[in-house]
């Protein structure tokens, strides 16, 4: 791949999607695969945990380990998407929090904040095709990158309230920068999860796509937006901008982890979730 890091002036579009040929890693066990378009050099990150794409921990390290990647190989674009055909990301995986091992609920969780590090504040420009429901934690992910395409007759919100929980300071900021800060404060108070026609209104994704396909489309049309743009200013930029809320979770990273631990461990939470996992068998049933 080309070293360049500024996208030409003029982009084949008929190209884009066929030129998804050539993986960053190859490794079969992960839970995500890259593949770099070699005509543009945009990266195409996809999630794929069967069926829903839970944030476990292995999921977590695998798409931190992936965006790193996709930086040292100084890729011009990310896409985040998923191999689902309805579930971009359910969010969380409650099998984590539930009955959890202690370290591991550790480790868990810092997986979580390396990975919106490394999202909310990566050097290449980011996307989100957002090809299926995107609660809580799969919210997270997708406002976490630039820019949002996603497709009709889906939701997609931080509804952490409805489930009795709290969401971290740092899912708010990330919501801050995306919302007006009254309609943020409404929607996290609420847990409201909107549609998809709500979510293009209040400015939650930027475009709407019919298909999968599409989506990635505008999203690479996203990044050639930058032709003209000196990338290292354009980083420079969008590093100023969200400098406040990174160094926000930098400086309580530990305590995060602490307040996270301790909360989850409190009886009428483990009962909270307990209840909620029963639902889901029932509803499975």
């Amino acid at each position: 791949m080309q070293s360049a890091l500024i996208v030409g002036k003029k982009i084949c579009s008929s190209l884009l999607l066929r030129n998804w040929v050539r993986p960053l890693s190859a490794a079969s066990d992960k839970l995500t695969n890259v593949e770099v378009n070699d005509k543009t050099g945009f990266a195409k990150l996809t999630m794929n945990r069967p069926p829903v794409n839970g944030l476990n921990f292995d999921l977590l390290r695998d798409l931190h380990q992936s965006i790193q990647d996709i930086e040292k190989n100084k890729c011009r674009g990310l896409i985040l998407t998923s191999a689902s055909n309805t579930i971009f990301s359910a969010g969380l995986d409650i099998m984590e929090m539930y009955k959890p091992d202690q370290e591991r609920l550790k480790q868990f969780w810092n997986a979580l904040q390396d990975v919106w590090l490394a999202l909310y504040g990566s050097a290449v420009p980011t996307a989100a095709a957002i090809n299926g429901h995107s609660p809580a934690g799969g919210c997270l992910l997708a406002a976490s990158c630039e820019y949002r395409v996603m497709l009709p007759k889906y939701t997609i919100g931080l509804n952490e309230t409805q489930l009795g929980i709290v969401a971290p300071k740092w899912f708010m900021s990330t919501f801050r920068n995306v919302l007006p800060r009254r309609i943020a404060e409404q929607a996290l108070t609420q847990g409201k999860m909107f549609t998809s026609d709500e979510a293009l209104k209040i400015g939650l994704v930027d475009e709407l796509a019919a298909t999968k396909e599409e989506a990635l489309l505008k999203c690479e049309k996203f990044f050639a937006s930058f032709a003209k743009t000196d990338p290292i200013a354009r980083y420079l930029t969008k590093k100023q901008l969200r400098h406040n809320d990174i160094k926000e979770l930098l400086d309580e990273k530990v305590q995060d982890v602490e307040n996270f631990v301790l909360f989850v461990n409190q009886p009428s939470v483990q009962k909270g979730l307990g209840l909620y996992l029963e639902s889901l068998k029932k509803k499975a049933k």
